[in-house]
């Protein structure tokens, strides 16, 4: 007997459309074809978000002393207690030779491992995020977001071992998600990008021909040129197509900045609430995020002192248990971010499932700048998680954090077997789920 199969499959890009309104849907499961079979299968794509905070945590309140599923939860894992089969906590890991031009210049290399970040001849390159946007290509409108909570430099860095420059308003970056312009706007946006795309297209042929009159090494340095404009090329033919799509509807007011820079728990809530938002909707798949820390004290209740100083704290308890209050706070927050992306129905998963999410800092030892033992965090991503993976020994015996990378890219479906300054693929103990 024959089953009369009657179900619709719905594209994962569909609308529901009416009076001049587009609302996005979310992941539904008529989204996967009745009887499919392999490659017709939908599936949920898979994401990556890294967040670094760069003054640290205090180690011996994050790193249980023991290995395994069975780890006693330290002061700032008894935070994210609930969601503990959601995480791995990493120990053992830090990149290579990452002495620079001073103690926090670890920051510029977290995503990348390029040795000895700031020193004269220092040039970067390409971070783990932006390896993945070139390999993956992901079909949305924003082919990655780099975000700060405050300035303007991010974690991202081109092939050129160029920074890409961060969004730091959660406001601004809710209007270009969601936010649909009038028609004139689009109309001078699209005028916008075709006009670059000509320029482009004169400067590629004059490139061209300069090249024949040139020696070795300048066409190599011109070649280099040429493959940044051919990148930049192909971003504005893909934003000519995205200007004319509907942007999806979401049924949340557009969030208001804080215009205190101090408060940086609520600035984190707020951008954190936009980042949820810009997953759900698949406005992007792949999001870095410069944390923070800052000389200043903090708007927390409690703190008094200003957190640079707190994080070079040379041991002192009163400095410790003042700079917990802050930390504290930010894994409250963390904790709340992994609620917001388990709150997610993807079919029969989370959003948290589809989601890689790597939380650490550039500083194992903010008080000494030391850049070994990194505190790392691997979060969702449908990795079999709930245990403490000792990586590597401490200090001089630290395993490569690239090392790291590599899993994580061969595990996003990107056949590498090499990133920076890894020299292994894979983190023992770390399995797909």
């Amino acid at each position: 007997m024959f089953e009369i199969i009657s179900k619709k499959h719905l594209s994962r890009r569909a609308f529901l459309r009416g009076a001049g309104v587009a609302l996005a849907l979310p992941w539904l499961d008529a989204m996967t074809p009745a009887l499919a079979r392999g490659a017709e299968v939908a599936t949920p794509p898979r994401r990556f978000m890294a967040f670094m905070y760069g003054l640290g945590f205090h180690a011996p309140f994050l790193f249980p002393k023991k290995a395994g599923p069975d780890y006693e939860l330290t002061p700032y894992l008894e935070i994210l207690k609930e969601h503990r089969r959601d995480f791995s906590i990493i120990s053992g890991l830090s990149h290579a030779e990452q002495n620079g031009a001073n103690g926090h210049s670890s920051s510029l290399t977290w995503l990348t491992s390029a040795r000895h970040p700031g020193l004269p001849g220092f040039r970067n390159t390409i971070s783990l995020d932006q390896l993945l946007v070139e390999r993956l290509r992901p079909d949305t409108r924003f082919p990655y977001l780099a975000l700060n909570v405050g300035g303007l430099d991010s974690l991202s860095w081109n092939a050129q071992g160029v920074n890409l420059p961060a969004l730091n308003s959660p406001s601004q970056i809710f209007r270009q998600l969601f936010l649909e312009g009038t028609p004139a706007e689009v109309r001078r946006q699209l005028r916008d990008l075709q006009r670059g795309g000509s320029i482009l297209d004169a400067v590629q042929g004059e490139a061209q021909r300069l090249a024949a009159t040139l020696g070795g090494p300048d066409r190599e340095r011109l070649d280099q040129y040429l493959t940044s404009v051919r990148q930049l090329e192909n971003e504005l033919q893909a934003a000519q197509a995205w200007v004319k799509r509907p942007r999806p509807k979401v049924a949340v007011a557009p969030p208001v900045d804080v215009a205190d820079r101090y408060d940086i728990i609520a600035r984190t809530r707020l951008m954190h609430d936009v980042m949820v938002l810009a997953l759900q909707t698949d406005s992007t798949r792949i999001i870095t995020y410069d944390a923070g820390g800052f000389n200043p004290v903090p708007r927390i209740p409690g703190v008094d002192t200003g957190w640079h100083d707190l994080s070079h704290h040379g041991q002192d308890p009163e400095k410790i248990q003042e700079l917990s209050v802050i930390e504290s706070a930010e894994f409250r927050e963390i904790n709340r971010l992994l609620g917001l992306l388990k709150g997610v129905r993807e079919g029969d998963k989370t959003l948290l499932d589809h989601t890689v999410l790597l939380i650490g800092s550039n500083l194992g030892n903010a008080s000494a700048h030391s850049w070994r033992d990194l505190p790392i965090i691997l979060a969702g991503g449908g990795f079999r998680h709930g245990q403490h993976l000792v990586a590597g020994g401490r200090g001089f015996d630290n395993t490569r954090f690239a090392n790291l990378f590599v899993h994580i890219a061969r595990h996003l479906g990107v056949d590498i077997d090499r990133f920076g300054s890894s020299t292994a693929t894979s983190i023992p103990g770390l399995e797909s789920a």
